[in-house]
C-alpha cells in the first residue's frame, strides 16, 4: 500500500490509478445499462363465479369445532378446480364463528396453466365477516410459477359465489 506522501512522490503515477479507477467505474456503468432488464411484473386481475361442495367429515372433536372437505369449480378467468381442507369454530353467540383452509387450485388462469395453493383466514363477529385468502408463498406450479395475490370471495343475495383475484405472476421468457 502507497501512502498519500508516495503519490506526491510520483504524480503520474497517481494520475494512471485515478484514470484506471475512473475508466473502470464508466465500464461497470455501461455494462449494467446494457445487462438485459427485467420487467416489473404487472398486477393482473381476474374474476368470475365459482361453484362450492362443502360436505363435513366424520370426526368432529366437539360440538363447536368441526372439519370439511372443499370441492370447488372455478369459472371465467380462473377455469380451475379447488380442493382443500377447512376447520371451523362456532360459538354460542348468534353470528360469531372462524374458519381456517388451505386448497389447492389447479387449472387455466388467463391463458396460463398450472396450480397454486390458497390460505384462507375467515372470521365473523356478531355478524361482521372478515376474510383474508391469500396464495401460499412459493407454491405456483408450471406456468404458474411465482405468483403471488389475494382473492376476494363474494356471496350475492341468491347465494350465488363469485371471486375477485387481485394476482402477479412473472412475465415469462
Amino acid at each position: 500500500m502507497e501512502s498519500a506522501v508516495g503519490t506526491r512522490k510520483n504524480p503520474a503515477r497517481f494520475s494512471i490509478r485515478v484514470a484506471a479507477c475512473v475508466c473502470a467505474l464508466l465500464v461497470s456503468a455501461a455494462i449494467a445499462q446494457n445487462a438485459p432488464q427485467k420487467e416489473a411484473p404487472v398486477t393482473s386481475h381476474a374474476v368470475g363465479p365459482f361453484d362450492v361442495k362443502v360436505t363435513p367429515q366424520d370426526d368432529k372433536i366437539e360440538a363447536t369445532l368441526g372439519r370439511m372437505s372443499l370441492d370447488k369449480q372455478y369459472h371465467g378467468d380462473l377455469e380451475a378446480t379447488g380442493k382443500g381442507q377447512m376447520l371451523t369454530a362456532s360459538t354460542d353467540v348468534k353470528g360469531s364463528a372462524a374458519y381456517v383452509a388451505v386448497e389447492r387450485v389447479t387449472g387455466t388462469l388467463k391463458g396460463r396453466s398450472g396450480s397454486f395453493a390458497l390460505q384462507h383466514s375467515g372470521m365473523m363477529t356478531r355478524g361482521v365477516p372478515q376474510l383474508t385468502i391469500t396464495v401460499v408463498p412459493d407454491s405456483g406450479t408450471g406456468q404458474l410459477m411465482g405468483i403471488v395475490g389475494k382473492m376476494r370471495i363474494n356471496i350475492a343475495g341468491d347465494g350465488k359465489h363469485s371471486y375477485d383475484f387481485e394476482y402477479t405472476v412473472p412475465k415469462t421468457d
